[in-house]
């Protein structure tokens, strides 16, 4: 069953660290990407000529190029390698990046495992490394309370993900396919826990109404 780790690693560890020095009011978000690959990077609390100055000034940025912009938020595809290397480690045994955001000198991180041991040899791996990774929470899927719902912890579990990932988004943001190995499942086993769990939640929902209507 999954577990869900959320924990910190101090940016001067992980990368980017002069930038969040020179802008301190910044906060950078990875974008969320079913990709392997590091994904941009989204950037509040700073303008351009801020923290495009900071990135000029950090060590560990190759290069960086402004994609897109809105009122409030900056997107940059940044090239760090240093930071590559530490999000490949991160995954390196099978976990699932949920969110990523740097602030005040830290990278704060939420991951999905396929288990507990998963998240015990990312974390050994990094320390090893020297790297200090701070835990704030663990939970495993399991530990969901189901007190208010029918629904199974695979089907909590897999609608979660879905949910997660952008399965129910427009246009999706992950294939079927996608999140059924991100899970560790196969397409076929994840398309009936979700037919299922639809039918659950559907049967919860419109059962009572009708009872009452009968009644």
């Amino acid at each position: 069953m999954s577990t869900i780790a959320e924990f910190q690693i101090p940016a001067s560890d992980m990368a980017m660290s002069s930038t969040l020095e020179a802008a301190p009011e910044a906060t950078l978000e990875l974008e969320s990407s079913v990709s392997k690959t590091l994904p941009s990077l989204w950037v509040s609390g700073a303008t351009c000529e801020t923290i495009e100055r900071a990135f000029a000034g950090d060590p560990t940025v190759e290069s960086f190029e402004l994609v897109a912009s809105s009122d409030d938020r900056l997107l940059y595809d940044v090239d760090c390698e240093r930071a590559q290397r530490r999000y490949d480690e991160l995954l390196t045994s099978g976990g699932s990046l949920l969110e990523g955001r740097g602030v005040d000198g830290w990278w704060q991180f939420k991951m999905r495992f396929r288990s507990r041991e998963d998240l015990v040899d990312t974390h050994e791996r990094l320390e090893e490394q020297g790297v200090t990774v701070d835990l704030i929470r663990v939970t495993d899927v399991t530990t969901v309370s189901t007190a208010n719902t029918r629904l199974t912890p695979e089907q909590h579990e897999a609608l979660t993900a879905a949910f997660e990932k952008g399965y129910f988004k427009i246009p999706r943001q992950i294939s079927m396919e996608e999140l059924a190995s991100e899970l560790g499942i196969s397409h076929q086993a994840l398309s009936e826990r979700l037919r299922r769990a639809y039918g659950t939640l559907v049967d919860a929902e419109v059962q009572p109404a009708n009872e009452q209507s009968n009644s």
